[in-house]
């Protein structure tokens, strides 16, 4: 417990300490916001996986799908490291730093209002962004309190409580660089610790060939029709259903604004080039080996992971697979999601305040304001709004960890279907014509309106419904890729945007 108790406490201390070490150049928005566009391809790629990898996946996903699919768990880790990190920096980093840039948009709602040349398509975007942000919060302070709770038996509530106000703290004091620098730190704890852990939980089976052994002589789960053996297998029990959670976990980061963002602020083309290979090596890392990790599950199998009504609690299951590590290992595991899940929550709610100052509170109009006449708008003035926009965004930062932490006090679901709730809608949303944008000319701002409308009408018919329609993963899954038929077929048919506001958006492609 000393040596658990000790490496938390120096955790903590060098997230505060960095926050204060970055509050300097916290001070105007751009600085606070997106680190004033200047941070490096390390810092980047390793925001970019640790704000993907949380809790929700190493605690989450990886226990449930790991239970469900077996050892072809694998396949959504790999899935998140070609489709979320390797294709997401090659078909949107570069056109997204550009845009962005050429139209100074900060967030995704502000990307949309701009390029759309449409202030309602910015207002709703930040409430879609504000609302379905925070049951994904919720996930990621339900599974990092859950292991938490069960390395230092401190009641689930306090821990909840104690993560949201560090991140608070070191989110408010340094805004996105803080985050970034943590980010790095955070990352490199991750990729030791999911090593490490591996090896010592095959280790508890007797090596990797044993385990493989063990897992290919299991039975046959009652409630899928595969045959012995399935588990062990390279498609697992339930391909299909597979499928559905290595689209929602791997094509979902194209359409997430705390992705996306990570591209705003990255320096030049040439940092991009080297974030996109670091960025999937980490994925393949981090990713490929919560899931493997996770498919060894069903050897831990014991009454912890049941409820009182005899159901799986799919949340306990890792958790159950840790509990027999030494102490010095079950520290480093608290470490580690503490690591990934932390680097999250910042992510979260620093694109949430931001969003709800830039697009919802102080509306710029960026078009007009580019074309003043020089020397028309006062610096003093402009300074001013700049440091009050910076304290809105604080004081948002702590309403809605305030909002989060309630919901996850009560939480109403399982992780996994937390975060599908909040991808599908996000995602289904944003992804197609935020990616569109970037390449079509053609795309209307009627087309837009007709994918949120399709992406979260789905999600929350779904939800009311019951998960009638599909369980909220596969539901997310049709909610993104349903979103550009959406698109096309609506921009074909309705109005076209203004050529010449169109043309302007895209000079900035033709430039060296």
């Amino acid at each position: 417990m000393v040596i658990k108790i000790i490496l938390v406490i120096l955790f903590f201390a060098i997230m505060i300490g960095v926050g204060l070490y970055s509050r300097k150049q916290a001070s105007s928005v751009d600085g606070f916001v997106l680190g004033g566009r200047r941070v490096g391809p390390w810092l980047t790629a390793f925001a970019y996986g640790t704000s993907y990898f949380s809790a929700v996946v190493f605690i989450g996903y990886a226990g449930q799908f790991g239970w469900k699919y077996g050892l072809s768990s694998t396949w959504i880790g790999i899935g998140n490291a070609v489709i979320g990190s390797l294709l997401a920096w090659l078909v949107l980093g570069k056109r997204t730093k550009q845009l962005t840039q050429h139209i100074d948009s900060r967030t995704m709602p502000d990307f949309f209002g701009i390029r759309f040349n449409s202030e309602n398509l910015r207002i709703v975007a930040s409430i879609i962004v504000f609302v379905f942000l925070i049951p994904y919060t919720a996930g990621v302070y339900k599974g990092i309190s859950t292991l938490f709770e069960m390395g230092f038996s401190v009641p689930y509530e306090y821990c909840v409580i104690v993560m949201a106000l560090l991140t608070a703290v070191y989110v408010i004091l340094g805004g996105y660089k803080a985050t970034a620098i943590n980010d790095f730190i955070q990352g490199i704890v991750m990729i030791f610790g999911i090593v490490v852990v591996i090896a010592a939980v095959l280790a508890s089976q007797g090596g990797l060939t044993e385990a493989f052994s063990k897992m290919a002589e299991l039975p046959a789960d009652g409630a899928t029709e595969a045959a012995s053996g399935g588990f062990g297998s390279l498609f697992g029990p339930d391909p299909w259903n597979l499928l559905g959670v290595v689209v929602l976990t791997s094509l979902g980061t194209w359409g997430l604004p705390q992705m996306v963002g990570k591209f705003y602020s990255i320096t030049d083309n040439r940092a991009i080039r080297r974030g996109t290979i670091i960025s999937t090596i980490f994925a393949f890392v981090i990713a490929g080996g919560c899931y493997f990790l996770g498919g060894f599950g069903r050897l831990f199998d014991s009454p912890a992971i049941y409820n009182a009504d005899g159901k799986i609690a799919f949340d306990s299951i890792v958790p159950s697979m840790l509990e027999t590590l030494s102490p010095a290992l079950i520290a480093l595991v608290v470490l580690l999601v503490l690591s990934a899940s932390m680097s999250t929550l910042a992510s979260l709610v620093l694109t949430s305040s931001s969003t709800m100052t830039l697009d919802l509170i102080y509306r710029d109009k960026k078009a007009s304001r580019l074309e003043a006449p020089e020397g028309t708008i006062d610096d003093t003035v402009e300074g001013n709004i700049e440091r009050r926009k910076v304290i809105v965004m604080r004081v948002l930062i702590v309403f809605f960890i305030a909002i989060s932490l309630l919901i996850a006090l009560n939480p109403p679901t399982f992780i996994a279907q937390l975060m599908g709730i909040s991808w599908g809608a996000l995602a289904g949303a944003f992804l197609a014509p935020f990616m569109l944008g970037l390449y079509w000319k053609g795309v209307t701002p009627a087309a837009v309106w007709a994918c949120f409308i399709w992406g979260v009408g789905l999600t929350v018919v779904n939800m009311l419904t019951g998960n009638a329609i599909a369980n909220p993963i596969n539901c997310g899954a049709i909610a993104m890729v349903g979103g550009f038929p959406v698109v096309w077929i609506v921009s074909l048919f309705t109005p076209k945007p203004d050529r010449q506001h169109v043309n302007n958006m895209f000079k900035c492609f033709k430039k060296q």
